[in-house]
């Protein structure tokens, strides 16, 4: 049985906390805290240091999905989640554009953690004021060669298809190496 380790990361409130509860087979271990927004006085909850899922793929292969903190001060977490992973995920809010240096900085940071493949996800996607793919992808600074997906945090299935791309990438680079 092969175990892959997947970090799930991106900016505060991009979605990975739900990425991670739409496949695991197992309840989400989840480090949440309650938290109050002083701009719209609600209470909210945040991850302060990681969310743990599971996913059998088959009877030879099972995912770990480690999802990281969003917020800054819970940064110092990155880089021990990080270590082992074989790819990891950035997750980027369509619909907040404000986000996406915060986003690119973190797809940086976890690129310098290690040498890893990685895709993009492009979450909330089937909201109204979602930005467009290639807006997005042009905003991000992200290469045309890097994997750049649609996709709805909530829905198993788009789920499923963004780590499938990630396992790709992963098995790709096994098999050069």
């Amino acid at each position: 049985m092969q175990t892959v380790k997947i970090v799930v990361t991106g900016p505060f409130n991009a979605g990975k906390t739900e990425f991670i509860q739409s496949v695991s087979e197992i309840d989400v271990v989840s480090t949440e805290k309650k938290i109050t927004s002083q701009k719209e006085k609600v209470k909210e909850s945040t991850t302060v240091a990681m969310d743990f899922g599971r996913i059998t793929v088959d009877e030879d292969l099972v995912l770990y999905l480690f999802g990281t903190p969003g917020q800054k001060r819970f940064d110092f977490m990155w880089e021990i989640l990080s270590e082992g992973m074989l790819g990891f995920i950035v997750i980027v809010d369509s619909n907040r554009p404000e986000t996406f240096r915060e986003a690119r900085m973190i797809l940086e940071t976890f690129r310098a953690y290690a040498p890893t493949p990685y895709v993009v996800a492009a979450n909330k996607q089937d909201l109204p004021d979602a930005w467009d793919i290639e807006d997005m992808r042009v905003a991000l600074r992200l290469d045309p060669s890097i994997k750049f997906l649609p996709c709805v945090a909530v829905d198993k299935e788009s789920v499923k298809s963004v780590l499938l791309e990630l396992l790709y990438s992963i098995l790709s680079e096994m098999d050069e190496g």
